[in-house]
């Protein structure tokens, strides 16, 4: 019998039960690859900015083309008035990157395939720029739902909808990541359960799919986290210039 694709994204307590008044913060596997993906991000930066040489490793190489890409990415789409606020963007980027890649190696567990880790990032995503928004314009942050040029008799109904698509943000951000993470998975399992079922003989067809599969998964954990990244920038960028 195939075992359960959905097993895979089971959360299991590691050590000892942890109590916080009603509150459960026990070390699990989900957080036990959250600290491993922050550290290896923190390893490859840190060896990566160690030798600033003229010809650098593939690590210096790395660590440069992510900065680049990133700084870019903000460039393109929230202007230089974000470029505070790159360090934030640039941690968020690699720890959802970070995490997606390594949900891609055998009997790891998939951080971003569950969506109160991905609806925790939205969420504070979401704040943080509300807040930004009314620090650099005050009330007239409400602007924003207020767009130019649209009839006063259609206004009243525009800025309901403007409204709900405004506070839907953390929702469809984080659902967003979650679901194509969890649905990548979710196949890869599947069709892995059809080739150890059918068989070296009936399997080859199962196991090319899964192969190929598995690249797409590769690019989808990158396109996600770029998504993910860039819809940030958006926003920030609504919130310092007040596009409306």
């Amino acid at each position: 019998m195939a075992a359960n694709p959905m097993t895979q994204f089971e959360v299991y307590r590691i050590g000892p039960e942890i109590k916080l008044g009603s509150f459960d913060i026990s070390f699990t596997n989900a957080s036990l690859f959250m600290v491993i993906s922050s550290l290896a991000i923190l390893v490859i930066f840190n060896l990566g900015s160690k030798r600033n040489s003229i010809l650098p490793n593939k690590i210096q190489l790395l660590a440069e083309l992510s900065y680049s890409f990133v700084s870019k990415m903000i460039s393109d789409t929230a202007g230089s008035k974000a470029k505070p606020y790159f360090s934030f963007i640039f941690s968020l980027f690699m720890f959802v990157l970070f995490c997606n890649m390594f949900g891609m190696i055998p009997y790891t567990f998939t951080v971003t395939s569950h969506i109160i880790v991905t609806f925790i990032l939205a969420a504070f995503i979401f704040i943080s720029v509300t807040i930004i928004g009314f620090i650099k314009h005050g009330f007239g942050y409400l602007k924003l739902f207020v767009p130019s040029g649209v009839p006063v008799v259609l206004l009243p109904l525009i800025v309901v909808i403007e409204i709900i698509s405004y506070l839907s943000r953390p929702i469809s951000l984080s659902v967003r990541l979650f679901a194509n993470m969890m649905a990548g998975h979710t196949m890869m399992k599947v069709f892995g359960g059809f080739v150890i079922s059918l068989g070296i003989i009936g399997g080859w067809l199962p196991l090319s799919f899964s192969v190929a599969l598995t690249g797409l998964e590769i690019l989808v954990a990158f396109l996600q986290a770029y998504v993910f990244a860039i819809l940030t920038c958006i926003y920030l960028n609504d919130a310092l210039n007040l596009h409306h």
